[in-house]
């Protein structure tokens, strides 16, 4: 056997990754048209940050990222999201994920989302994403309030979710 090959311990820790990546990506999806709604000029989605800050405690920062992603995607091409779901999770996903590896804490993920999305993310989508791949100028000032309000909400159910999840010793982190 190669040093490069996976153990059966890595490969069972990727496989369940993998597994909770999806479901993740499954439930922000699948709830996405019911929760998806316009905060002012931006089209929110809670239900993002609630899955952002579960994914960061339980999968980490860079499959929280990837989750995220694939969730931008599919949104995109259901006709639910914008271009700006991908500054919006993916920054807030991989802050918490990184906050949560420091602080073994799901608040300290929490607190990665919101710093994440709501005060990272709507800069990068006013000066990048908005002017130049989606040809439209959205002041800041417009979009801060949205991404706030989205992300504080979906950071704290995601809290409680995890909360719930270990009381019943669904999972453990």
């Amino acid at each position: 056997m190669s040093s490069n090959s996976l153990s059966p311990t890595n490969a069972s820790r990727t496989t369940r990754k993998t597994a909770y990546a999806v479901v993740l990506v499954a439930i922000g999806v699948a709830l996405s048209p019911y929760t998806s709604f316009p905060i002012g000029i931006a089209k929110v989605n809670p239900t993002q940050h609630f899955v952002n800050v579960i994914a960061a405690v339980l999968l980490g920062p860079w499959w929280a990222v990837l989750t995220a992603m694939v969730i931008a995607i599919l949104r995109n091409a259901m006709g639910v999201g914008t271009l700006l779901a991908f500054p919006g999770g993916m920054i807030g996903a991989f802050l918490a994920g990184l906050a949560f590896r420091v602080m073994r804490r799901t608040w300290a993920a929490a607190f990665g989302e919101i710093v994440g999305t709501g005060a990272i993310a709507p800069v990068v989508s006013a000066l990048f994403v908005a002017p130049i791949l989606m040809g439209k100028a959205i002041p800041l000032l417009a979009l801060a309030p949205s991404f706030v309000c989205s992300t504080v909400a979906g950071a704290l159910l995601g809290v409680l979710a995890l909360r719930l999840l270990k009381r019943t010793d669904i999972v453990d982190f």
